[in-house]
């Protein structure tokens, strides 16, 4: 029977040789993920059901960076429950402010998802892992308590929307203009519970950073998953930061898709999502006169080496704006380091932008960039949900890295064509 990735992957942890949408199935999970605001309450649910012990403590990752560094005592509570709990149970994956990063760009920068597996997360984007050619999806804190106790889930399997990107990007489109530009087409819930498989000559040549944005941004669409077929690329990336081994899965020539979807990327410009949609987006081209205070440059959708590179090279000998905060946060202390060597902290703050250490912050209204009331900022992130980065009144843009970095210069929502 021809199967799609996502399948293989469920029926390989299930013990089965096939499984079809909508089955329900108990399977083993290799990685099971959590961050300060969604661990501590898998803890208490660890601690109810009368567990002593974790079932792998090299399958669990704790990750404080929601709100860490700490930014007040409620955020250094939640911290200390992740500390405590980590240091209890010996659990090897327990990453401290100052090793830490933005959840879902850690784990792939130290290799720690690999093609094949199985990995859940307490966190929505979670799915951003399926890039690496892993079925990687986000659930509640209660079902990764379970998992710590088991090892193992059910899930319902899902259906499956093929993706086929042909063509070549222009100049300034990324990834993250693709999976606007496909949201802003079939809706925030135009995948509801189903996985999204990407492909095509377009997906081929894009680098690994912009494929994690894309498979990042599948929840958005309301996707159980995102996930692409594994490549050359994947095994390039993965060399040097694993010595585990592992499988790749491939879906089969003939497997079922529910749906199959074209998009010609030649044609597609830098997209802008407005308030309060992700699928509200338009082309930057169409985004009119809209004024700006703030602009975010980092998440775990953009706050990746590459995602750095391309602001520093729109920002280069050039200021933001004196009535706007450009606040650049580099999403794991790995890409801090490595944009300190190659010069670009430098550019940004010859820019006079914010440089902050690795925080989710205010991609969810935590801190390090909070909107007042009738603010609006242009941002990198992956929600402009109502109240998403601060005041009810407030409003956020979603746009790619060198869109918010020429926004910034210009002091309104901008491509770096007009520079």
């Amino acid at each position: 029977m021809a199967m799609t990735i996502v399948e293989k992957i469920l029926a390989q942890h299930a013990g089965l040789e096939s499984v079809r949408p909508g089955q329900l199935i108990e399977a083993r999970v290799d990685r099971i993920l959590a961050n300060d605001i969604t661990a501590p309450i898998a803890i208490r649910q660890f601690r109810e059901a009368g567990a002593h012990k974790v079932f792998d403590r090299d399958r669990i990752i704790l990750v404080p960076d929601h709100f860490a560094p700490n930014k007040d005592l409620a955020s250094a509570e939640q911290c200390k429950i992740l500390r405590d709990f980590a240091r209890e149970h010996n659990i090897t994956h327990y990453f401290e402010v100052g090793r830490m990063g933005i959840e879902h760009a850690l784990l792939p920068e130290l290799g720690l998802v690999l093609p094949g597996e199985i990995i859940i997360g307490a966190d929505s984007h979670t799915c951003t892992h399926g890039a690496l050619g892993a079925f990687a999806t986000g659930v509640g804190s209660t079902d990764v308590a379970a998992a710590m106790i088991t090892g193992e889930l059910w899930f319902k399997v899902p259906e499956t929307i093929r993706f086929v990107y042909s063509g070549r990007l222009k100049k300034w489109v990324s990834g993250k203009d693709l999976i606007l530009h496909t949201i802003g087409d079939i809706g925030v819930d135009g995948a509801l519970y189903k996985a999204m498989e990407f492909c095509g000559d377009a997906i081929d040549a894009l680098s690994m950073e912009g494929r994690l944005t894309i498979a990042n941004m599948a929840i958005e669409a309301g996707g159980k998953c995102g996930v692409f077929n594994p490549d050359e690329k994947t095994f390039a990336y993965l060399k040097g930061r694993t010595n585990s081994s592992y499988a790749p899965v491939y879906s089969d020539p003939g497997a079922e898709y529910c749906e199959v979807k074209h998009y010609d990327v030649s044609g597609i410009e830098p997209q802008v999502s407005f308030p309060h949609s992700p699928a509200n987006t338009r082309p930057v081209s169409q985004a009119g006169d809209i004024a700006i205070q703030q602009a975010v440059i980092g998440s775990c959708t953009n706050g990746r080496i590459e995602d750095l590179r391309i602001a520093a090279e729109v920002l280069q000998g050039r200021k933001a704006d004196p009535q706007v905060r450009l606040i650049v946060i580099p999403a794991t202390q790995g890409v801090y380091q490595q944009a300190l060597q190659e010069g670009l902290l430098e550019i940004f703050l010859q820019a006079e932008a914010a440089v902050s250490t690795p925080t989710c912050g205010p991609c969810l209204g935590g801190y390090m960039g909070i909107l007042a009331k009738g603010e609006s900022a242009i941002a990198t992130t992956n929600r402009n949900f109502v109240g998403r980065m601060g005041h009810p009144e407030s409003n956020v843009y979603l746009a790619n890295p060198a869109v918010v970095a020429a926004s910034a210069i210009l002091g309104r929502i901008s491509s770096p064509e007009e520079l």
